[in-house]
């Protein structure tokens, strides 16, 4: 699992079949998608570098607004782990070196089917990183995405993460 893909409830099967012809597009012939039992949600593994499909979907979207009709946002995972504490948490230290020296930095966890206490990680993982918190302006988010007993981790900028309502309304402004 390197993308997390978000759509409309319902919606799953066209957007299944819309980020397989995007991603085929982009030169991945061997793309694996899936839907989960969360709705809404889907979770994608391509042979391309996550945040550079992020940044083309992006340019498409740009150019031709309606070019994606189904995809909400798309989130680029760069590691994933079992759903514990421990392994975030080790994973995460690990990455940690990518907010560079100087760099602020955010937590944002997105829960779904867990019950794992998000205060809990957070101070976890904030007393191993000696670098400054921003809420309102990171330089990087550790995001950390919770789908059940799969998490999903990734250390990005804001631009990295592809909300498609946000860039349309950006074009229209």
């Amino acid at each position: 699992m390197n993308l997390i893909i978000t759509c409309a409830r319902h919606l799953e099967p066209e957007t299944e079949e819309e980020i397989i012809k995007i991603l085929e597009g982009f030169g991945d012939s061997d793309v694996k998608v899936s839907i989960t039992q969360m709705s809404g949600i889907l979770i994608a593994e391509t042979a391309l570098k996550p945040i550079q499909v992020v940044r083309q979907i992006r340019e498409m979207v740009l150019d031709e607004p309606w070019s994606v009709r189904y995809c909400l946002r798309i989130i680029p995972i760069q590691n994933y782990v079992e759903t514990k504490v421990e392994e975030i948490e080790k994973i995460v230290t690990k990455m940690s070196k990518q907010v560079l020296e100087g760099e602020t930095y955010r937590i944002s966890i997105k829960k779904r089917n867990s019950d794992l206490s998000s205060s809990e990680l957070i101070s976890k993982i904030a007393s191993k990183i000696t670098n400054k918190v921003s809420l309102e302006f990171p330089d990087k988010i550790i995001l950390i995405e919770i789908l059940g007993n799969v998490t999903g981790i990734s250390i990005l900028k804001q631009s990295d993460i592809l909300s498609l309502e946000k860039t349309k309304r950006s074009i229209s402004e």
